[in-house]
């Protein structure tokens, strides 16, 4: 597990900027941690190294937002309001696996129909510091 520290939203943009350079077509990444703590700012960097400069929101009411650009498609789930796996199936969640790159907030409630090959990252706020970010990257096989 890698751990790194940003200070800034701005700095935690760049960092997925430069994560975003090792990603490829049919990744799972799947995004943790409380409100407020950083996932959809590190979505904002990685559409921005894709060229997909646009202000993105979390897909909290659609369920997935989907983002084309000419390098790659980013597909961007947030399943915090699906009960269970079954719902993501009802929603025709998997197909995406292979479509592109997928990213997943609040994925453990998915955990049971992800592909045992997939990206964990936690992000946790530093309560003295509100700017500062600990992300933390698993890579599982």
């Amino acid at each position: 597990m890698d751990k790194y520290i940003t200070n800034s939203e701005e700095e935690t943009k760049k960092f997925a900027k430069r994560f975003a350079e090792g990603l490829k077509k049919g990744d799972i990444v799947v995004l943790s941690g409380n409100l407020g703590s950083g996932k959809t700012k590190f979505v904002e960097g990685i559409l921005s190294y894709y060229g997909i400069e646009n202000e993105i929101s979390s897909p909290t009411f659609t369920i997935v937002n989907e983002y084309i650009s000419k390098k790659e498609n980013i597909y961007h789930f947030d399943v915090y309001r699906l009960e269970n796996s079954d719902e993501f199936y009802a929603i025709g969640g998997e197909e995406y696996f292979q479509k592109g790159i997928c990213f997943i907030e609040w994925g453990e409630i998915i955990k049971d129909i992800l592909p045992r090959q997939y990206i964990q990252i936690k992000f946790s706020r530093d309560l003295k510091n509100e700017e500062r970010r600990e992300i933390e990257i698993e890579y599982l096989k």
